[in-house]
């Protein structure tokens, strides 16, 4: 008798332990929602349509809360003191104004999907910005994505993003597809973004007496260095002397990057001036971007944006719409990631580190990725201590990292303005034109591993480009989906040795070259 006591009293507990395995239910059907609530303490539920609210005050407790059903007007609003789950199984949710799953949370909540399941979230319009969160999921503090299901997340309003988080996002395991179809809701005419030039329908009559004394200071001060030499003679981006391409005449005052071309094809070095007063091209200056109000991008975090395995796809397909942007950083660790923008693919304001996903990132406007460092300033061809000092912006140490632009000049596959590129491991090939013909860069000492930088490849669409080793044997294959021609391509692989001799063959093109450094320049 004690013995079966002491059974009961084990298997009481063992329910016990698991009774709040869903603390909520919700199976929403049509216009309405039907929902079960098994924790009532220090929960409150109310629905209205399929429109449900949930606060939670649990402290310790990780409030569950399981979604099915379809609605094509339904939302959860998620309120919790402590750590939530939020599981998906066979969902398709939509809100016709606002995000279908808006999280106030005061810490981590995970969106999960069920094995096998498939998953969709779609917001239709994003008109009312001030009182409606405008994401198809938007969350106050960290999110974490996982389950072995799919979530396809659609933005199709106007101004409507994806995912956009106050703190870090985290994916594990999921599939993971979003993608955002609306515009964004108009462009700040009165901000410069950056190093940025001015938007087309901008006017320096417009700045502030204080701002248009600043900006000629800065121009005063870069006259004076321009005439003592304090830049080398390609400027920022341009080739310096030692090229010895008497083409080329480059110069920090002749523009920031993007060169000019004339009849015979003379490098002139930079921007090429607007007009005959010399002005920096609209919207250009020293590569810096428009500033826009409410953009559609894939997901955007405030924080991190963590990818730890999983499949990853994101597409935009307006101006102004990143890919993935992560305010303190972007770290790829495993998985694969395929991101194709209008802007940016991948951005963020801190380093961009791959660690062993499988990348694929493509703008068609922008930089593919873009990491900009607060305060770098970094010369290519500065002296070893400063290399060895400058913190580098974008860090490659596995994986497969292919960075591919399709804008032209200025624009990049990998872009870290005046911050060096750190390549110690992994595949990596980036497309785009970059500063004149000198894109962001590793150093010899950030090289780690061998890498060459190919000026003036040609890239042809959907056409094999070959790497060779010193006896001829196929190295690599890669091809792009769209064709630049005269571009600047960073190029590494683990096979890189030093001192050998190596061959890229495109349809247009073919060059051998030497590893003679840990990071050769290739013309």
């Amino acid at each position: 008798m004690r013995r079966q006591i002491m059974m009961a009293w084990t298997l009481s507990l063992m329910m016990g332990s698991v009774c709040h395995a869903e603390d909520i239910t919700i199976r929403f059907n049509g216009t309405t929602a039907k929902v079960e609530q098994q924790a009532k303490d220090s929960v409150s539920v109310e629905v209205n349509g399929a429109h449900v609210s949930v606060v939670s005050t649990y402290q310790t407790h990780k409030l569950t809360v399981l979604m099915s059903g379809k609605s094509e007007d339904g939302q959860l609003i998620l309120k919790t003191a402590g750590k939530a789950k939020v599981k998906m199984k066979g969902l398709t949710l939509t809100s016709q104004e606002g995000a279908p799953i808006w999280l106030k949370n005061k810490k981590k909540v995970e969106i999960t999907a069920a094995k096998g399941t498939e998953n969709t979230l779609t917001i239709a319009a994003c008109n009312d910005t001030a009182n409606h969160k405008a994401a198809v999921i938007w969350a106050k503090d960290k999110v974490k994505f996982s389950g072995t299901g799919t979530l396809n997340v659609l933005a199709k309003g106007d101004g409507c993003k994806g995912i956009r988080c106050k703190d870090d996002i985290t994916i594990e395991e999921l599939t993971l597809n979003v993608e955002t179809t609306g515009n964004n809701l108009g462009e700040d005419t009165t901000r410069m973004m950056g190093f940025g030039g001015p938007p087309a329908n901008f006017s320096f009559d417009d700045l502030p007496e204080e701002a248009k004394a600043q900006m000629e200071e800065m121009r005063q001060r870069f006259e004076e260095m321009r005439e003592n030499g304090e830049f080398p003679m390609g400027g920022f981006g341009g080739p310096r002397g030692e090229f010895n391409d008497t083409t080329r005449r480059g110069g920090f005052m002749g523009g920031f990057g993007r060169p000019q071309f004339e009849g015979n094809d003379s490098i002139q070095g930079g921007f090429p001036p607007q007009g005959e007063g010399g002005m920096m091209p609209p919207g250009g200056g020293f590569g810096g971007k428009r500033k826009y109000i409410s953009t559609a991008k894939g997901i955007k975090s405030l924080g991190q944006v963590i990818v730890n395995s999983g499949n990853v796809t994101v597409k935009t397909s307006s101006s102004g719409a990143e890919g993935i942007e992560g305010k303190e950083g972007v770290d790829f660790n495993s998985g694969n990631v395929h991101v194709t923008a209008v802007d940016d693919a991948i951005n963020a304001n801190a380093p961009i580190e791959f660690d062993g996903a499988y990348v694929v990132a493509i703008s068609t406007t922008n930089d593919a990725v873009d990491a900009n460092l607060a305060g770098a300033f970094f010369m290519p061809f500065g002296n070893q201590q400063q290399h060895e000092q400058q913190d580098p912006a974008i860090i490659i140490t596995d994986g497969t990292v292919f960075a591919w632009s399709q804008a032209g000049a200025p624009e990049e596959g990998l872009d870290c303005d005046f911050s060096p590129i750190a390549i110690s491991g992994g595949r990596v090939f980036s497309v785009g034109a970059g500063m004149g013909d000198m894109p962001s860069v590793p150093t010899t000492y950030t090289a780690k591993q061998p890498t060459a930088l190919l000026i003036g490849i040609d890239i042809s669409e959907n056409q094999p480009i070959h790497l060779y080793d010193p006896k001829g044997k196929l190295l690599d294959t890669i091809t792009v989906p769209f064709s630049l021609q005269r571009c600047s391509s960073l190029l590494s692989i683990s096979m890189f040795e030093m001192g050998n001799t190596y061959t890229v063959k495109t349809k247009n093109y073919e060059k051998t070259f030497t590893l003679n450094e840990n990071f050769t320049i290739v013309r």
